[in-house]
C-alpha cells in the first residue's frame, strides 16, 4: 500500500471529527484539499522540486494524529524557559498544533494587534481569515499542501492593523509533546495590513523522545508599505521530520526578511514561495544550515518578481559534516514586465567528511530585458592549507576545522538584525560545531 492511502483513509474515516473541531473557514476547503491530495498523491524524487527528499518513505510510518484536540498535560510557560539572553518578546506557545491558552504574555500589543488562534480569529475576524486562508498555499500542484488543509483543526493567527508599528518581537515557540508517535498539521496565518511593521521568531523544540512528523503551511501577506522580519529557527532531534511550506505575497513597497535557521533536526524540508505582487517590493533571504550524524535539510525556494522594480536577495550557507545530505534549490523567476529586477542569489556550502552530501542547484529564468541578476553556488572542504597554517602557530586540528567552520557560517548570522538573537545563535553555532550541542538546549533526550 502506497504511504498516502492511511491518510486517505484517516480523513475518510474522521471527516465529520475534522469538521466539529475545526472552524468553518478551514471546514469549506477540506473536500477541494482531498480530493487534491487523492489525485496527487505523494510527490515523488522524480518531480523537480522534490527531487532531493524522498517524502513517500518519510510519511510511511503509522503515527497517532489527535483528531480529538486531547489535552497535554504540560504547561508551557512552566516547561519551557527562552534561553536567549536579552531578548525581550511576546512569548506565545503552540503545543503541537493548539494555541497555548492557559497564560498569555504580560506585555499587551498595540491596540488593533492580534496573535490568537485561528479557530478563535474565524470567529473574531471572519472576513479576514476568509479572505486569506488557503488563498497562496494553493493544493491543485502540491500535496503537502492539500494534506495539511484537509486534516489542519487550528493553528495561529498574526495580524497588524494599518499603520501599526509592533516595537516588540512576536516570539511563538512550536512544542512538539506526545506520549505516543504523533503527526502534527500546523497552520499559520500572518497578515500585515498597509504600513504595519513587525518582528516575528519562530522556534522549533521537542520536548519527548517519540517520532514526530510535522507539516506546517505558512501565509504570509505584506501590504503596500508594510515591513516584517519573519526568524524561524529549528532546535528539535533526530527523530522529528518536518515538512514546512511558506507563502509570502509583497504589495507594492512592502519589505520581508526571512530567516531560517536549522541547529539540529532529523529530516527537514522548507519549501519557500515568494510572490513580489507590487512594484518597488523587497524580500531578503537568509538560510543556515548545521547538519551532522545523518540529518537531511532540504531548503526549496522561488522568488517571482511579477512587478516592476522589486528587489530579491538569497543568501543560504550549509555546513555539512558525519554521513548528512543538504540540498539547496533556489529558482528565480522574472515575469514580462518586471523591467528594473534586481536580483541576487548566492549557495555557499561546506562538506566537512567525505561523506557528507550537498546538492546545489540555483536557477534563473527571465522574460524582461532591462535587469540586474546573478545566481552562483560553491561546494567545498576544509582549506587545507589553511589548517596547516593554523597548527603551525600552535592551534590544534579539532580547534582549527571549528575556527573555519565558524568563519564560513559567520555571514549567515551577521546578517540577523535583532541583536539579542544573533549574539546568542553565535554562541549556540559555536558550541555546536564543538560537539557540546548536539540537541536543543534543555532537552534531556539525546545524550
Amino acid at each position: 500500500m502506497k504511504s498516502e492511502q492511511q491518510y486517505i483513509d484517516l480523513f475518510t474515516a474522521n471527516r465529520d471529527l475534522l469538521d466539529r473541531n475545526g472552524a468553518a473557514v478551514m471546514n469549506a476547503c477540506r473536500e477541494k484539499a482531498f480530493a487534491d491530495f487523492a489525485r496527487l498523491g505523494f510527490p515523488t524524487q522524480k518531480m523537480e522540486r522534490y527531487k532531493y527528499t524522498d517524502v513517500e518513505a518519510a510519511f510511511a510510518p503509522d503515527y497517532g494524529v489527535n483528531l480529538s484536540r486531547l489535552e497535554f498535560a504540560v504547561n508551557p510557560y512552566e516547561a519551557f524557559r527562552c534561553d536567549v539572553p536579552n531578548l525581550s518578546t511576546s512569548l506565545y506557545f503552540m503545543v503541537n498544533d493548539a494555541f497555548g491558552q492557559k497564560s498569555l504574555p504580560a506585555a499587551a500589543l498595540p491596540e488593533g494587534v492580534a496573535v490568537c488562534s485561528l479557530r478563535q480569529a474565524a470567529e473574531v475576524y471572519p472576513e479576514k481569515v476568509a479572505a486569506c486562508y488557503a488563498k497562496l498555499a494553493r493544493t491543485e500542484k502540491d500535496a503537502i499542501n492539500a494534506l495539511n488543509t484537509m486534516l489542519a483543526q487550528d493553528g495561529l493567527f498574526v495580524y497588524v492593523p494599518k499603520g501599526v508599528a509592533v516595537e516588540r518581537t512576536i516570539q511563538v515557540v512550536n512544542l512538539l509533546r506526545s506520549d505516543v508517535d504523533l503527526m502534527v498539521n500546523r497552520r499559520v496565518l500572518v497578515v500585515l495590513e498597509d504600513g504595519a511593521q513587525a518582528r516575528l521568531l519562530f522556534c522549533d523544540h521537542a520536548m519527548d523522545d517519540r517520532e514526530f512528523l510535522t507539516t506546517q503551511v505558512v501565509e504570509v501577506f505584506a501590504g503596500a508599505d508594510a515591513h516584517l522580519d519573519l526568524y524561524e529557527l529549528e532546535e528539535t532531534h533526530v527523530k522529528n521530520r518536518r515538512f514546512s511550506n511558506m507563502y509570502v505575497d509583497l504589495q507594492r513597497g512592502s519589505v520581508v526578511n526571512l530567516y531560517n535557521f536549522t541547529l539540529h533536526n532529523g529530516l527537514t524540508r522548507n519549501r519557500t514561495d515568494v510572490s513580489l505582487s507590487g512594484e518597488g517590493a523587497e524580500v531578503n533571504l537568509y538560510g543556515g544550515v548545521i547538519a551532522d550524524k545523518e540529518q537531511h535539510v532540504d531548503n526549496n525556494t522561488l522568488i517571482d518578481h511579477r512587478a516592476e522594480r522589486c528587489t530579491s536577495r538569497q543568501l543560504y550557507k550549509y555546513v555539512m559534516d558525519g554521513r548528512s545530505v543538504g540540498a539547496f534549490a533556489g529558482r528565480v523567476l522574472v515575469r514580462h514586465g518586471a523591467q528594473h529586477t534586481v536580483s541576487e542569489e548566492r549557495n555557499a556550502n561546506l562538506c566537512a567528511t567525505r561523506e557528507a552530501r550537498m546538492y546545489a542547484q540555483p536557477m534563473l529564468e527571465i522574460y524582461a530585458d532591462d535587469v540586474k541578476c546573478s545566481h552562483g553556488s560553491t561546494v567545498g572542504q576544509l582549506d587545507e592549507q589553511a589548517l596547516f597554517y593554523m597548527q603551525q602557530r600552535g592551534i590544534s586540528r579539532e580547534e582549527a576545522q571549528m575556527l573555519l567552520k565558524f568563519a564560513f557560517a559567520g555571514e549567515v548570522i551577521d546578517a540577523i538584525a535583532l541583536e539579542a538573537l544573533r549574539d546568542r545563535l553565535r554562541h549556540l553555532v559555536e558550541k555546536r560545531f564543538r560537539g557540546e550541542l548536539s540537541r536543543c538546549s534543555g532537552c534531556k533526550l539525546c545524550k
